[in-house]
């Protein structure tokens, strides 16, 4: 239609997600099987951003764990190394607990 006008390729910006309130990490001992968890709760984003956030705890810290309704589980008591992490990732944290 117009001989000297160029099609551009036109991205849709990116949306970019920020969370408000600290992402809190606790530490667990009752209710999975005697088993001390870590739990990171508070997370505001999609699911498969919490699943991306869980793997890389997971592959950093080489423990495994899983993610349910919102929280990620963390096995044993990795608090400080999980919230260094997330720190890294650009989130805040809270600890919470001894």
């Amino acid at each position: 239609m117009f001989p000297d006008h160029e099609e551009q390729d036109f991205e849709m910006p990116q949306e970019i997600f920020v969370q408000k309130d600290p992402l809190i990490c606790k530490f667990e001992k009752k209710g999975r099987h005697g088993k001390p968890v870590t739990l990171v709760e508070g997370f505001e984003g999609s699911a498969d951003d919490l699943k991306n956030i869980s793997k890389k705890i997971k592959t950093t810290l080489g423990i495994g764990g899983s993610e349910k309704d919102g929280v990620i589980i963390i096995q044993g008591d990795n608090r400080d190394r999980i919230m260094k992490i997330l720190q890294d990732m650009g989130y805040k944290t809270k600890r919470v607990g001894g």
